[in-house]
């Protein structure tokens, strides 16, 4: 009986995400947000584990300040990869067939291993000139710990490179389950490595950022030989299906860079501050950063290859519908999570993290943090849809552009913000620059679609 029931459901959920674009979208979102939830899920405990073992203290601040420039690079330089390469693939596989689009993969990879170890050398070579820079209010100590932290992480920018472009390919292909799921390999080997080797200390969260990445290709490695992808680099000289992503990607990785920024802007600035903001600050954006990376990673996810594939055949009616549908729907649903967590966040706070090194001090900090932070949830999940748009359109010289506004506001809004309300005012910030961000894209990409369909 049950099994039959299980049956039936499957029925019903294949007729339901079958026949239209939105249709299809939709059961593609749903599919990889299930997978970023449970990955989410499993994060949170890990992000419980950390909070007992290190509080806001100095071990904990290390670790975030070296992974700063190492998330920034992987966020640049590997996922502006993302964004470059998939419009462009899904148009020669459909176009041209899946021989020519395995000979582009085979180019990417040459390319993005080539720029990605010479960026990861350039980090390590050149750290002693910029982590002073980033860590103003670090001691000596402090900064030793944070230095050899980053040296021992290196590899995760290699690592997390694959990992983006691997990801991309398969969601692509329509395969969004594997790829949701993996990044779970990271919490994993991270929650394994603090509770049975608590002698590491902190280090104990380098390896396991390091050893669930190495996992996390090696799965998505097997998936893409099923569906007969050659993961062997091979250079085919630069063709002009390259040379088109490499169009896309020059803007890309600028609008990348300055957009990152804030992020890096943001942390520095918050390192000036007492002792423990950083930690803090992020602290305050963890619980936030669920309901937001589920829905963008669902989003982003499943809508690309579909805008893509519109793009390649010039539907732009259906693209006007699927964006104003998937616009209503991001509003109803994300303004009432906001609100929840604008309202609630003291008690979200003490309930998640308030046990071992973390006191009811820290409780009152970062649940006021993270009230200025939940603004943003609409306008950043609205945002991502509208971006995947404008890179479908391959059109990437627009984020650029908005990006380094973006980077401007940021800075600004920073430096009076933390004058008026301290730490709190990062978090402020930071809404409003996904407020503007996201008002002037849909502008942008509202008028270049109403003059393509005009």
């Amino acid at each position: 009986m049950k099994i039959l029931q299980l049956y039936n459901l499957l029925d019903y959920w294949k007729k339901l995400t079958s026949g239209s674009v939105n249709r299809r979208i939709f059961g593609a979102a749903i599919t990889v947000a299930i997978g970023t939830a449970l990955v989410k899920g499993v994060a949170v405990v890990k992000e419980l584990v950390v909070a007992c073992k290190f509080g806001t203290g100095d071990a904990l601040d290390a670790f975030l300040i070296a992974l700063l420039v190492p998330s920034f690079i992987v966020n640049v330089v590997a996922n502006s990869f993302n964004a470059a390469l998939i419009p462009t693939y899904i148009r020669v596989r459909e176009q041209e067939g899946q021989k020519a689009a395995q000979k582009l993969f085979s180019g990417i990879i040459v390319w993005s291993l080539t720029l990605l170890g010479i960026t990861t050398i350039l980090m390590i070579v050149g750290a002693p000139l910029y982590l002073p820079l980033i860590a103003t209010g670090f001691s000596s100590e402090k900064l030793n710990l944070t230095m050899k932290m980053l040296y021992t992480m290196a590899p995760i920018v290699l690592l997390s490179g694959i990992i983006t472009i691997w990801s991309s390919v398969l969601n692509a292909g329509e395969k969004f389950v594997l790829a949701a799921l993996s990044p779970a390999s990271t919490s994993i080997i991270t929650i394994s490595f603090l509770l049975a080797f608590s002698s590491l200390g902190s280090f104990a969260l380098v390896a396991g950022l390091v050893g669930g990445a190495v996992l996390e290709i090696l799965l998505l490695g097997v998936a893409l030989h099923r569906q007969g992808i050659s993961l062997r680099p091979k250079w085919y000289g630069f063709d002009p299906h390259l040379r088109e992503v490499a169009g896309q990607y020059i803007p890309m990785i600028a609008g990348s860079f300055l957009m990152c920024s804030t992020g890096l802007v943001d942390q520095s600035m918050a390192a000036m501050l007492s002792p423990g903001s950083v930690a803090a600050l992020n602290y305050g954006n963890r619980v936030i950063a669920l309901p937001i990376t589920l829905a963008s990673t669902a989003l982003s996810a499943a809508v690309i290859p579909y805008f893509s594939k519109m793009v390649a055949h010039q539907d732009w009616k259906s693209i006007r519908h699927t964006l104003r549908h998937y616009l209503k729907i991001i509003f109803i649903v994300t303004v009432p999570v906001s609100l929840l967590f604008i309202i609630f966040s003291e008690q979200i706070v003490e309930l998640l993290f308030q046990r071992g090194s973390f006191t009811a001090n820290d409780t009152h900090l970062v649940s006021n943090i993270q009230f200025y932070f939940a603004f943003q949830i609409p306008f950043y999940v609205a945002n991502i849809l509208v971006v995947r748009l404008i890179s479908a359109m391959r059109l990437n010289q627009i984020l650029m552009q908005v990006s380094g506004v973006n980077f401007i506001i940021n800075i600004v809004l920073n430096y009076l913000f933390i004058q008026w309300m301290g730490i709190s005012g990062i978090a402020l910030s930071t809404s409003c620059v996904y407020l503007f961000c996201f008002l002037h894209i849909f502008i942008r990409a509202k008028i270049r679609l109403k003059n393509i369909v005009d």
